[in-house]
């Protein structure tokens, strides 16, 4: 492919990243819901995963490739790899395989949602950052936490495109990318850290911001308002490095899933992962780092000790769930007792590694009357005894405060609070369903329809298309669920997402998460058996 012929492609991609992104994702959720349909798994293969934007190819050729276009809009001249006009006259399409194809077209869209985010950085640096009346209103230091090293970060991403534009120029097929993802991650991506883990400053000030200058308020709107943003929020292209430095590690597990089993570029798309994973936890821990600490602070200052006190603030410790519960009242009341009022409230903060059981005392103040670590925590539910008792669990101290044993009888406000607290304190309790590491061919599963942000400390936050195990579920709309591409569990609405009934498609799933993590499963051997010997 010729130079002229590329950089004529990516000036003609139409599309901003967040529009890229949104109908990527929305593509590939409806690709599940087709393939979940299928009763005969040989009509529809689970491992397919088509690339983006509908657009029904017309040649014979390209029959054997997904049928859709990747950057489809009215500005647009190209659709995927293979409608490449050299690509079409080459012959090319009746000589590969279909499997090389789609893989073909996994690593070419690598490269094109990798020039329409460079389009979008572009415009939140010209368009906004560069704006003469916005630079007025801003005192340095409200830009500086605005707009961070977002210029750094944007030349990263132009030097990684010109790579990657240098690969597809070598040759008609692409011979690989992850090699280019994995030099410029290891060289070049630390940039991406030092922008998202400034997102919660940078969130703060921004809200400030409207709410204290009107004159920033009403720039910023008109700036909005510009065809160019094609109706954008300017919050929206703030948030773009950690949604692509995210994207990107999904790109290349779709690549992962797509190359030859044992070869030499399974080992590079391996190797990009690994390394990708790797800046995408420290973005997370960055963002954690910020808020955690002030929280700590914050709960510090709100705590009274009844009994010898217990330092919270620990660079290593973070909370994991608050709230308010229901004690039963005296020590050796029993279970079926029903007269006088059962219970009276209690408060914890869970930590990761300490329990703190209060009573809230007036002025927003709460009096500490044991403790526990968290590893000597046991917590068994009650069959159920009646409604005055439903929802109850036991909570075992193994050893308190007062290095004693000590138990607590709790109800919570429902079935699912009594859930979410009974896996909080005991995390190595069995859930009703099997968990991603337990290697089982089945689990069920969901996919997210619609975006969720977590509002606690024990629930996850979903994109759309997130594929999820589910580890347990309650009455009352809440699944305890383990995401595939990163392992990470925390809670979520039913509503938000749809189960995935397609035994084949399942097992499918969980076998490409197996792959892409194959890696991940050596190094935890080599250490275990390193910590045997």
């Amino acid at each position: 492919m010729t130079a002229d012929s590329w950089r004529n492609l990516i000036e003609h991609i139409g599309l901003l990243y967040q529009e890229y992104r949104d109908k990527s994702t929305r593509q590939e959720i409806e690709t599940r819901r087709l393939q979940d349909s299928q009763t005969d798994p040989e009509e529809s293969s689970p491992s397919e995963e088509t690339p983006p934007e509908t657009e029904p190819a017309s040649t014979p050729e390209s029959k054997a490739a997904p049928q859709f276009n990747l950057l489809r809009n009215s500005n647009s001249r190209f659709n995927l790899w293979q409608d490449l006009p050299e690509i079409r006259s080459s012959g090319i399409l009746s000589i590969l395989q279909p499997d090389e194809i789609k893989l073909q077209e996994a690593m070419f869209e690598l490269v094109t949602s990798e020039a329409s985010y460079c389009k979008s950085l572009n415009l939140l640096v010209s368009h906004f950052m560069e704006n003469e009346r916005l630079k007025k209103i801003l005192h340095q230091s409200e830009a500086h936490i605005l707009f961070s090293n977002v210029l750094d970060v944007k030349a990263v991403s132009e030097r990684f495109l010109l790579d990657l534009e240098r690969r597809v120029e070598e040759n008609i097929v692409i011979s690989d990318v992850c090699d280019i993802v994995y030099q410029h991650t290891v060289d070049h991506f630390s940039v991406y850290i030092t922008y998202v883990s400034n997102q919660t400053y940078q969130e703060r000030t921004y809200k400030q911001l409207l709410q204290d200058k009107p004159a920033f308020r009403d720039v910023i709107t008109q700036l909005e308002l510009d065809p160019m943003c094609r109706g954008l929020s300017f919050s929206s292209f703030l948030i773009l490095p950690f949604q692509r430095i995210t994207r990107l590690k999904l790109l290349v597990q779709n690549i992962l899933k797509k190359v030859e089993e044992k070869s030499e570029r399974e080992t590079t798309a391996l190797e990009a992962h690994k390394e990708l994973e790797t800046v995408v936890k420290a973005c997370n821990e960055g963002v954690r780092k910020m808020s955690r600490t002030e929280q700590m602070i914050s709960i510090q200052k709100k705590l009274e000790f009844k009994i010898k006190s217990v330092p919270i603030i620990s660079h290593s410790r973070w909370l994991l769930k608050q709230g308010e519960l229901q004690q039963m009242n005296g020590p050796k009341t029993s279970r079926t007792l029903r007269t006088k009022k059962l219970f009276r409230e209690i408060y914890l903060f869970l930590f990761n590694d300490l329990l703190v059981i209060c009573r809230q005392i007036p002025g927003d103040k709460y009096q500490v009357f044991d403790s526990a670590p968290r590893g000597l925590l046991r917590v068994e539910e009650l069959e159920d005894q009646g409604q005055s008792l439903a929802n109850v669990f036991i909570l075992r101290l193994l050893e308190n405060a007062d290095d004693r044993e000590a138990s607590y009888m709790l109800k919570a406000s429902s079935q699912s609070e009594m859930k979410r607290w009974m896996i909080s304190l005991a995390p190595n309790r069995r859930t009703k369903f099997v968990s991603f590491t337990s290697r089982l061919s089945d689990c069920p599963q969901i996919q997210c329809v619609h975006p969720y942000v977590a509002q606690q400390p024990d629930e996850l936050s979903l994109e759309l298309a997130d594929v999820l195990n589910i580890l347990d579920k309650t009455d009352d709309g809440w699944i305890f669920g383990e995401r595939l591409h990163d392992q990470e569990r925390g809670w979520f609405p039913s509503s938000i997402g749809e189960e995935i009934l397609n035994p084949k498609i399942r097992a499918q799933n969980l076998k490409e998460c197996f792959r892409v993590h194959k890696s991940d499963d050596s190094q935890r051997r080599k250490l275990g058996s390193r910590n045997r010997q």
